[in-house]
């Protein structure tokens, strides 16, 4: 049994599970990749440590230094994360949240000492975004790390991730992951490509004006400038839009595979599903699936057990993720 010195040390080289049994065609195989796994539940922690780590290493943040604060605009799993990180690190945090997130990423950003400050939850995480940016103007003397600008995002994805998934499945031939910040889908399909051109890269978004929990749509007005410093149109092969109803019915489809995971993940799957189905029977493929984090924070919105439509409804008012 391995021993570290950190609960941080835990961060990254998740696990893969083959979730082939749910593909359409016989010659597709498709590859979850958990990254629920990490210490604070998401493939956010990998961001959290690098965006963190990027601003020790440039003196933006002095470890030991008191009274350092930390800002940031979060729709959950950022947040948390980086909380998590903060906590062990000795920086205070305060994360812009829309007010209509679920009871579970308050709990838990509360229980690792970060404060919220609330944005209307009807302007969803593009609410979220314009408050942290106007927060980061009055208060200079704050730390903006800005998930959704900062080149450490896409990197620890390029570093990390992409290595990690071309290890454990050489075979690939397409990559699927949702658009949130994007820097998920620019650093693993920039690595992919560098490594293996032929490979595909789909991203999954919700149809614009309606909520996908973790997702966003590029067409409802904001693109982070992660994507567009990365030309990321020009890597993407496919944007494929999943709609809420969708998103649920898979999550539940995936626990038959004995898999708790988020929405998030059930909207990436439902996108693999629609990449297997125009994949002519045969054909040998293998998919690799990000799964975003687990099912906990989820737990509040009854996705699993109640009734689809009410569910769904719920959804349309309600950050999951």
């Amino acid at each position: 049994m391995a021993r570290y010195a950190s609960v941080l040390d835990l961060i990254g080289d998740t696990p893969m599970v083959d979730v082939s049994a749910l593909s359409p065609t016989e010659s597709v195989r498709i590859w979850l990749k958990l990254e629920g796994k990490n210490p604070a539940g998401s493939v956010k922690d990998r961001v959290a440590l690098a965006l963190v780590d990027a601003a020790e290493a440039d003196g933006v943040l002095v470890p030991g230094k008191p009274d350092q604060v930390l800002l940031e605009p979060s729709s959950g799993n950022t947040g948390i994360a980086l909380a998590l990180v903060c906590r062990l690190r000795g920086y205070s945090l305060k994360v812009v949240l829309p007010d209509n997130v679920s009871t579970e990423r308050r709990q838990l950003l509360e229980l690792y000492g970060a404060e919220i400050i609330d944005s209307p939850g009807a302007e969803g995480s593009n609410g979220a975004v314009r408050r942290a940016r106007s927060l980061a103007i009055d208060h200079p003397e704050w730390v903006f790390l800005y998930q959704y600008a900062n080149p450490a995002n896409p990197a620890v994805h390029f570093e990390t991730t992409g290595p990690e998934i071309l290890r454990d499945c050489p075979e690939i031939t397409h990559f699927v992951a949702g658009l949130g910040t994007t820097g998920t889908i620019v650093g693993v399909g920039s690595y992919l490509k560098e490594q293996r051109p032929s490979v595909q890269v789909w991203a999954v978004e919700p149809p614009a004006g309606e909520l996908v929990d973790g997702l966003r749509s590029l067409d409802d007005g904001y693109v982070p400038p992660v994507f567009t410093d990365a030309e990321g149109e020009a890597l993407l092969d496919r944007r494929i839009v999943v709609r809420p109803r969708e998103s649920i019915e898979w999550t539940r489809r995936l626990t038959d595979l004995g898999l708790f995971v988020g929405v998030s993940t059930g909207a990436a799957m439902a996108g693999a599903i629609k990449c297997a189905a125009g994949i002519h029977e045969g054909v040998d493929a293998s998919i690799v699936v990000i799964s975003a984090d687990d099912g906990w924070k989820y737990l509040s919105g009854d996705v699993w057990g109640g009734d689809l439509d009410d569910v769904v409804d719920r959804a349309s008012r309600t950050i999951y993720f």
